[in-house]
């Protein structure tokens, strides 16, 4: 296969990604609310699969291709991690009220639920609430600037998903459409695909609070996670070119995945958990060996 049909190949994958972060708000067809623990225990799942990716994942593959000490992987996840600082950083600077209201956040809809309440403290939660009230009021100009925010947090799962991709067409591979897809890839896309639901999850509510429709909570969580599919295809395109660069790749995607567990997903479960006996920490653990328990098995199909 030429450069063009694994570039699509490779978009396809992301896109999937991308699309599945809408079955998150599938639920809301069929249910009105969920309750805290069961938000918590999405969220330690997301987590869990996460970091299980990353470690059983990608550093393994990382440590492959690398001889000797891992100095380039261990150069890619520190600079994952500073890349996700840096830029959250930068976007807290970021003002996205226009000046007329930018109070008004925290009151949005906090009568009709109690789940706004949660995660507005840090940046993860409070673009879900600024997304919700972009998509309400059709504000163009303010959905680019979301998208931005976005980007931060969904490119390194894009980014997870080009990498994995970096033995395509050679031998070994599952046979998918023709392509040789390496076991990994597969991995991978699934992985995030399932880490994406609860995310798709945590945007609905905010909007379901403001009464949108269900489709376009559904339209607003794949909007959430556009910049993976993208993300998918530079990565592949830059370790198809420069295969050295393979073990930097690998620990850039899992650096920036576990520091976005860590600094983003846990504290917001923590945060959605607070009333919860215990503070959610239990239904957090269920949920980490959950997604771990699920996904490790893969690894070794």
């Amino acid at each position: 296969m030429g450069l063009v049909e694994n570039l699509v190949l490779v978009f396809v994958a992301g896109l999937i990604t991308a699309l599945a972060t809408g079955l998150g708000a599938i639920p809301f067809f069929v249910v009105d609310d969920f309750s805290d623990r069961w938000n918590v225990a999405l969220w330690g799942v997301a987590s869990g699969i996460m970091v299980s990716a990353s470690l059983f994942g990608l550093v393994n593959e990382g440590l492959a291709y690398t001889e000797g000490l891992p100095t380039l992987m261990v150069a890619g996840l520190l600079a994952g991690v500073v890349l996700v600082e840096v830029s959250d950083r930068a976007l807290d600077a970021v003002d996205l009220s226009d000046g007329d209201g930018s109070g008004d956040h925290d009151d949005h809809g906090h009568d009709d639920d109690d789940h706004d309440d949660h995660g507005h403290d840090d940046d993860h939660g409070h673009s879900h609430a600024m997304e919700a009230e972009a998509f309400a009021e059709g504000d163009l100009k303010k959905l680019v600037l979301i998208l931005g925010i976005l980007t931060v947090h969904s490119f390194p799962e894009g980014v997870a998903v080009g990498v994995s991709f970096a033995e395509l067409g050679l031998e070994g591979g599952l046979q998918i459409l023709g392509f040789s897809v390496p076991l990994l890839a597969v991995f991978m896309t699934v992985a995030i695909s399932i880490h994406n639901v609860p995310e798709g999850t945590a945007i609905a509510i905010p909007m379901r609070a403001m009464g949108l429709s269900r489709w376009r909570m559904v339209g607003a969580a794949v909007f959430s996670s556009l910049p993976q599919p993208i993300g998918a295809v530079i990565a592949f395109a830059f370790v198809r070119w420069a295969r050295e660069f393979l073990p930097f790749g690998f620990g850039f995607a899992a650096g920036a995945m576990v520091y976005l567990v860590l600094t983003e997903f846990i504290p917001e479960a923590l945060e959605t958990g607070a009333d919860l006996p215990g503070e959610g920490r239990r239904e957090l653990l269920a949920g980490l060996a959950a997604g771990v328990v699920a996904m490790v098995p893969l690894m070794y199909v």
